[in-house]
């Protein structure tokens, strides 16, 4: 793209902030060669991977990349036969670290939700090589300045050495340093350094006191740094040690850099994959400073920046304006007085183009859309150029000469003040001329005039559209803010009335510019009313639209987990009940097979096809079925109040209380009352009580059969329970039902549990669907 629009639009202070986010040079330099794309595969790539980072960067704590850093010149260094410093190797290894925790972190987000969101980061973190053997090297070996002690055995035993040397030398100085004979003898009583040997400072004229070699005296020649005889040896034995040891830490070194060769192109891949991390969260740092938003971009030449700012003004008191080519529009022309915003919308259009296109989120409302473009021209500011004497009007016209030449219909162009400089007849003869062939190129334009011909350009032309910046008449003003569609118009009398100049003056300015003028001036401020009013509604169902469509996807996302989860529990249910037929069939096996021992032992009269049949009846169930049954009615008796009948659909008894209209009865199952029609009834003949044995009981009191502990807590419920079974068994009730609920289920193993050691129940069970299901318990009394 030409490097001068990106002069002209400070594309080099978005850089530049940009910049400052990075935390490895590798992030720095990729942010330094950036620069716009203009194929739209790539441009999409850019922005996508951005977009990927931004979300995750707005969601989680990512990893530190601080410390990372440019390793490629260190491995190529290795692969030529080189050997890597310790410091050089401390780089290497903290890219892997880096790059370690960055996989770390990532697979912890894949734990949270296994859908891959993120798929370009995905395949990278896929790439990235395992290098632990690399690391495990560097990381024993090599501490922040230097090799371990312990890095070879050979290594540790030098430097025990070179430590049990140095001490005994330092032993020998303290002696003498310390002695009273020689006290008076030297400078001072320390042992120092010089020439890296150990010496004594002697005061010259003690010279012949001390046997040794001189190495040093001081700039007044009064004192002498003599390496006494007694330790000569010792300090020559050190100095053979050292050279050993920096032989072995020459082989420690070469052996680690081998295998940092032998990793050679894997270590330049994980340096490739983080340096890009760290560029691209550099971006979405900065994208969440400018609260900037994906746009999309289209095939089609397109531009809709809903809300759109100046992403190098203040924040705080910038004017966002929604600027937009609308379908079939190719041009438009913004007028408007000075500094009221106009060459800040050719800015903030320019800009957001090259960002977009260099895969940086937008400063707008989400919503934007664009197309891709091979360039942006732009001839904006005063280009006066002394050295070349040329006027304002020849350095833009030189240029604009310049973009005629290049620009296609791929291009979109910016002109500030098209024509100006001139006679204002010629400049705007000039400025529609120009703007005509444009239209002919095909390209997208967007430029700024103050000539009042080029208000009615548009309505001449098609593809053309015009556009203001609003100034406030109250306050003398620009309010900055841009209407698409609507002219501007001329506000010259309303200012002169409010700075003061005479009513008559004005009335009679009016008169001479005619009443055609003045009518334009008037359908101008109305649609300048009409026209904001329209932006705020489109803007507002937008939103509305985006949200809509959010909370569609989500509730379509709910319901497909409502119904597995549905689907999940049908099949549990089944696989219970399976079980507790399965449970019931190997009971029944074994009670057949006891029968048929005690029929083959005995000779009792039961028969092989009986016992087949009972059997059936189990295996019939293990099918989980509805408690309906499709059953067809037999017998079509009469049916009337007191008659009891077998409800077919449930497989139930029953008697009738009450029939209604004639087609359908109140029928009494158990503790439960139903209205059912009359076709699902089949009427039996009434069973006779069998006699039971009757204890007569004085001043009891009637009770129901039937207990409700629903809503009562646990320790209320137990104590109701045994009032009840006392009072129950006191009225020779054989059998009580409990009502209990399902709820959670803890207040039915509650009373299960209770019963379960009450003295007065015999047995308990589950009730039957007719009796209430679960949540019912019915309890037998001794």
């Amino acid at each position: 793209m030409r490097q001068k629009s990106l002069d002209v639009l400070e594309f080099d202070k978005i850089k530049a902030l940009v910049e400052k986010e990075a935390m490895s040079d590798i992030g720095v330099e990729k942010i330094k060669a950036m620069s716009p794309a203009t194929d739209i595969k790539t441009v999409e790539f850019q922005i996508n991977e951005t977009d990927e980072i931004a979300q995750i960067y707005n969601k989680h704590r990512l990893p530190s990349l601080s410390g990372l850093s440019k390793i490629s010149h260190y491995i190529h260094r290795a692969t030529i036969g080189g050997v890597l410093n310790v410091r050089e190797l401390n780089l290497i290894k903290r890219l892997i670290q880096v790059q370690n925790q960055y996989k770390t972190f990532y697979n912890n987000l894949l734990e949270e939700d296994e859908e891959v969101k993120y798929p370009i980061l995905d395949e990278r973190m896929n790439q990235l090589p395992v290098l632990t053997n690399v690391y495990q090297e560097i990381h024993q070996k090599c501490d922040a300045h230097d090799l371990y002690d312990h890095a070879s055995y050979e290594l540790q035993g030098i430097r025990s050495k070179i430590s049990t040397t140095t001490q005994r030398i330092k032993q020998n100085l303290d002696k003498i340093v310390k002695s009273q004979a020689n006290q008076k003898k030297l400078s001072d009583a320390i042992v120092t350094v010089r020439n890296e040997r150990n010496v004594i400072p002697v005061k010259a004229e003690y010279r012949q006191d001390f046997k040794g070699i001189v190495h040093d005296q001081s700039a007044s020649g009064q004192t002498l740094y003599i390496e006494p005889t007694s330790i000569v040896e010792m300090n020559n034995q050190i100095s053979r040690l050292k050279n050993d040891e920096a032989a072995e830490r020459e082989r420690i070194l070469t052996e680690i850099t081998a295998l940092v060769a032998e990793n050679a192109e894997e270590c330049l891949t994980s340096e490739s994959i983080m340096g890009q991390i760290d560029f691209l969260t550099a971006k979405s740092r900065y994208a969440r400073d400018i609260k900037g938003t994906k746009p999309q971009f289209t095939e089609e030449r397109s531009v809709y920046l809903p809300k759109a700012f100046h992403p190098l003004l203040d924040q705080e008191t910038v004017v966002a304006n929604t600027i937009e080519f609308a379908e079939d529009v190719n041009t438009v022309i913004i007028t408007g007085p000075n500094t009221g915003g106009k060459t800040v919308t050719l800015k903030t259009l320019g800009l957001i183009i090259i960002m977009a296109q260099s895969g940086l989120l937008i400063p707008t409302l989400d919503g934007s859309k664009l197309g891709v473009f091979d360039n942006v021209y732009c001839d904006i500011g005063d280009e006066q150029s002394i050295e070349q004497s040329l006027s304002t009007f020849s350095s833009h016209m030189k240029n604009i000469v310049e973009i005629l030449q290049d620009a296609n219909k791929q291009s979109i162009i910016l002109f500030d003040e098209l024509g100006a400089g001139t006679d204002p007849s010629e400049g705007a003869a000039l400025a529609m001329s120009i703007l005509d062939y444009v239209q002919e190129i095909g390209a997208l334009v967007m430029a700024t005039t103050h000539y009042p011909e080029l208000k009615a350009y548009s309505y001449n032309r098609t593809g053309v559209m015009n556009a203001s910046v609003e100034f406030d008449v109250n306050s003398l003003s620009p309010t900055y803010k841009l209407l698409m569609g609507v002219p501007g118009r001329s506000n010259a009398f309303d200012i002169s009335r409010k700075l003061g100049l005479t009513t008559k003056i004005i009335q009679k300015a009016k008169s001479m510019i005619g009443q055609d003028e003045q009518e334009i001036n008037e359908m101008i401020a109305s649609l300048e009313y009409n026209s904001k009013r329209v932006d705020e509604q489109r803007i507002e169902l937008d939103q509305l639209l985006r949200e809509a469509q959010s909370v569609h996807d989500d509730l379509a996302k709910q319901y497909s987990q409502y119904q597995n989860y549905q689907k999940q529990l049908i099949e549990q249910a089944k696989e219970k009940a399976n079980q507790r037929v399965k449970t019931a069939t190997k009971e029944a096996d074994t009670i057949l097979k006891e029968l048929r021992q005690l029929r083959d032992k005995k000779g009792a009269d039961v028969k092989e096809h009986e016992l087949i049949d009972k059997k059936k009846q189990l295996d019939d169930q293990y099918e989980a079925k509805s408690i309906k049954k499709e059953v067809q009615k037999q017998k079509y008796d009469e049916i009337k109040a007191g008659d009891e009948v077998k409800v077919l659909t449930y497989g139930q008894k029953g008697e009738v209380l009450e029939l209604v209209d004639n087609d359908e009865a109140v029928v009494q199952m158990g503790i439960i009352k139903m209205k059912l029609p009359l076709s699902d009834l089949e009427k039996t003949k009434k069973t006779k009580p069998q006699p039971t044995k009757m204890v007569k009981r004085q001043n009891r009191q009637s009770i129901k059969m039937e207990l409700d502990l629903r809503g009562y807590r646990y320790d209320e419920a137990m104590v109701a329970v045994d009032q009840y079974l006392d009072q129950a068994v006191l009225s020779n009730y054989e059998q009580v039902y409990i009502i209990h609920g399902k709820g959670t289920g803890a207040l039915q193993k509650g009373v299960q549990n209770h019963l379960k050691q009450h003295k007065n129940v015999s047995s308990f069970r589950n009730g039957m669907p007719s009796e209430g299901g679960f949540g019912v318990t019915v309890a037998t009394l001794k």
